[in-house]
């Protein structure tokens, strides 16, 4: 706390921190109405935040758990370190996994923001997923990249794209002329500075009005209010330590049994602090699901905060309360170039989050969390191609479909979760603009019944997408973990449904693919993707059966599975019968 000034009161804490989240806020809207891409405009793949001029995370508002909690504060710090000189005006492009970025795809914006004598006083960061990164092949999501020359991504490690404001062009041609849809990228590289431009002056104009020092003052003291109530929220949990695994299905680049990752954490209530050790698990291997250093951070800490009252703020006071513990050279630690990071915020990532929340719920009951679904199906790929409609290069993430959302002690799941990095924030497309913006067709989009975890409190259930190019032909790109290891309950809670994709060729047959791989859809071909559901958390047999019967109506389970997991009788009339209930109950009891 700075000496001889007076401290904020709970109001004018309130309301300078919602004065602080809108400014975040007014960065995202500019990204999402300028953006030219479909991944920014439609899908919302982007996060803002207000850092400190040390790095430290101030707010992050409704941005992408994965992007932000860890990560912007090492970006920071590699800009300050390479750029120790910055000015006004100044701006760098930043989307290094080696130098504390997500991943290749994760594009940055970074600048400083100065006060009147030139001091450098805060950071703002956007942070936009990009359609295309020049990798070799049209996807963002290099699963099997052997290393990074492979990848092929345009990584630019803290590397200044403006000054005085102004563009430097050298960097600008070096993207336009690699990048598939350099157009697109161009849109949405100037949305991205524009939501940095916006942040910038919002900041700059609250400072005018209360001082450059009462803000500095604000940070100390939100930080000192987060981490008393991080350890508060902490010192309520039972003390432990435990150890969760999760197991990646068998990819490109990995063992032939898949890959389990495997979290130690360690919860002292009386320090009011929890620990999670990722150093015993692989060494970074030949492909692209490598985690980067801010992705194994980030997915430990998202596994922690899934665990928790919710109300806890998600900044660097809270943060101080975590350690996450990792290696050098690890496949979910900091990694070693030229291992490529190109999926380091999905996949490995949900396994490193699901292995924490699942490990914390073994302390007790009302702790901790089911396993989220795994991704990418290719209901949610990369898809590219020639638009017949104007003869153009398209390249685009969809999201067509994803659900995976996870029970929690006290809640059903959150549906359209997307994945545990997500955390239900990047939005599904709808059919229409999806086939007005790229040249397909949307066959059917449903949800699977009887894919739902069960429990006291379920998980959400797959998602099922058939779609297919119209015109032309049309390559999709996915990753698509959870086919053999779906997604798992706690306390009692059933499994998620898994995923699955099939090509359905023009004459109607069906040919099993690949988990991961790049595929090629002739016109008059249809892909069928499942996505997976979530896990389910406590005895199924604990749900009250009133809410069994609302999902027999609403066509999510059966009557045979409402019978069968849950102990609940729905007659034919769709009603339920609750003696016959009753007595199904005290039989499996």
């Amino acid at each position: 706390m700075m000496s001889g000034t007076t401290p904020f009161n709970g109001a004018a804490m309130a309301v300078l921190r919602s004065r602080l989240d809108g400014i975040v806020r007014k960065m995202s809207n500019t990204l999402l109405r300028t953006g030219r891409s479909g991944v920014l405009n439609r899908a919302r793949d982007f996060s803002c935040c207000l850092l400190t001029r040390d790095g430290e995370l101030l707010t992050a508002a409704d941005s992408l758990p994965i992007h932000v909690l860890s990560g912007p504060d090492l970006m920071a710090r590699s800009v300050a370190h390479f750029h120790p000189d910055m000015r006004a005006g100044d701006a760098f492009l930043h989307n290094s996994p080696y130098h504390g970025c997500s991943h290749p795809a994760d594009l940055s914006i970074i600048a400083p923001v100065m006060d009147e004598q030139g001091v450098h006083r805060f950071t703002v960061l956007a942070k936009a997923h990009q359609a295309d990164i020049g990798n070799s092949q049209p996807t963002t999501y290099m699963a099997d990249a052997r290393d990074v020359y492979h990848e092929g991504a345009l990584i630019f490690p803290a590397v200044q794209v403006q000054r005085d404001g102004r563009d430097i062009a050298d960097i600008i041609r070096m993207c336009e002329t690699r990048i598939r849809v350099p157009h697109q990228w161009r849109g949405d590289y100037l949305s991205t500075v524009g939501a940095v431009r916006i942040g910038e002056k919002a900041l700059t104009e609250l400072a005018r009005e209360i001082g450059w020092d009462r803000l500095d003052q604000f940070a100390d003291q939100w930080f000192d209010y987060s981490e008393a109530r991080m350890a508060e929220v902490l010192a309520a949990l039972p003390r432990g330590v435990v150890t969760g695994f999760s197991t990646h299905d068998p990819f490109p680049g990995l063992p032939a049994e898949g890959l389990r990752i495997q979290a130690e954490v360690t919860v002292d209530p009386e320090a009011g602090r929890v620990a999670v050790d990722l150093r015993d698990n692989p060494d970074c291997l030949p492909c692209g699901m490598n985690l980067s250093e801010a992705c194994a951070r980030t997915a430990a800490m998202i596994g922690v905060f899934n665990s928790i009252d919710h109300s806890v703020p998600k900044n660097a006071g809270s943060f101080r309360r975590i350690e996450v513990k990792l290696r050098e050279g690890c496949i979910a630690g900091i990694p070693v170039h030229p291992f490529s990071c190109s999926a380091a915020t999905t996949n490995i990532a949900d396994r490193v989050a699901n292995s924490v929340q699942t490990a914390l719920a073994g302390l007790g009951e009302g702790i901790g969390m089911a396993e989220v679904g795994s991704v990418i199906a290719p209901s949610a790929g990369v898809i590219s191609g020639i638009d017949p409609r104007n003869g153009k290069a398209f390249v685009n993430q969809v999201f067509l479909a994803m659900s995976g959302g996870a029970a929690s002690p006290s809640s059903d799941a959150w549906w359209t979760i997307g994945h545990v990095g997500n955390a239900g924030l990047c939005c599904v497309d709808g059919v229409e603009l999806a086939e007005l913006y790229q040249p397909i067709m949307v066959h059917g989009r449903a949800f699977v019944a009887d894919s739902e975890g069960a429990g006291r409190t379920t998980g959400a259930p797959s998602t099922i997408v058939e779609f297919g190019p119209v015109g032309g032909a049309i390559d999709i790109g996915y990753l698509s973990d959870g086919h053999i290891n779906a997604p798992i309950g706690v306390r009692g809670g059933g499994a998620g449904g898994g995923a699955d994709q099939y090509l359905i060729r023009i004459d109607g047959s069906r040919e099993k693919l690949d988990a991961c791989a790049q595929v090629r859809l002739e016109d008059g071909q249809r892909i069928l993707a499942i996505s997976c559901g979530g896990g389910g958390y406590g005895l199924p047999a604990s749900r009250p059966p009133e809410l069994v019967a609302n999902d027999v109506a609403a066509g999510l389970i059966t009557t045979a599975r409402a019978r069968a997991v849950y102990g609940v009788v729905v007659g034919a009339d769709g009603l339920l019968d609750e003696a016959a209930t009753l007595a199904a109950r005290q039989v499996a009891a």
